[in-house]
């Protein structure tokens, strides 16, 4: 099972597509969806929960189409996760303490607690600037030969 849905790896798609963008230009989703081998139906439907959201602002008009509502540095990977599919879980006691009579006790539960934070933390910390500088280092760092520090 995955953990991230298709639709949020699209959605995630685009939004990098948005923060590529440097001037802030709008693109029509069509355009964005092409680029980014997301389904334009699918496309169309991710960026109206984005817009929802405010995680992307809209323009009208021939020259219209979708811009981040914000900042990429202000974008995390957990923002955009939530929008498109809740907040994720590792296990359903965390999130409703009712459905286990064990959860006060229960080692399993405690250790799934930290985990659930720790994940919750890394994504809250990952930003769309710090993917772009990711894409931008990976084409130089790809040259490096495996296992060797710089």
């Amino acid at each position: 099972m995955d953990i991230l849905r298709r639709n949020t790896d699209y959605a995630l798609r685009l939004m990098i597509g948005l923060a590529k963008r440097e001037d802030g230009a709008s693109v029509a989703t069509r355009t964005l969806a092409e680029e980014q081998g997301v389904p334009y139906q699918l496309a169309c439907k991710l960026m109206q929960q984005l817009h929802a959201a405010k995680l992307v602002g809209s323009v009208m008009g021939a020259r219209g189409g979708f811009r981040l509502g914000r900042d990429p540095a202000e974008i995390s990977l957990l923002n955009v996760v939530e929008v498109i599919q809740g907040r994720l879980s590792l296990n359903r006691c965390l999130v409703d303490s009712t459905c286990c009579p064990r959860k006060d006790g229960c080692p399993v539960r405690a250790r799934m607690n930290e985990l659930q934070g720790q994940m919750d933390e890394y994504l809250g910390g990952v930003s769309l600037a710090d993917l772009l500088r990711t894409r931008a280092g990976a084409t130089h760092d790809a040259k490096e030969p495996a296992g060797r520090t710089k």
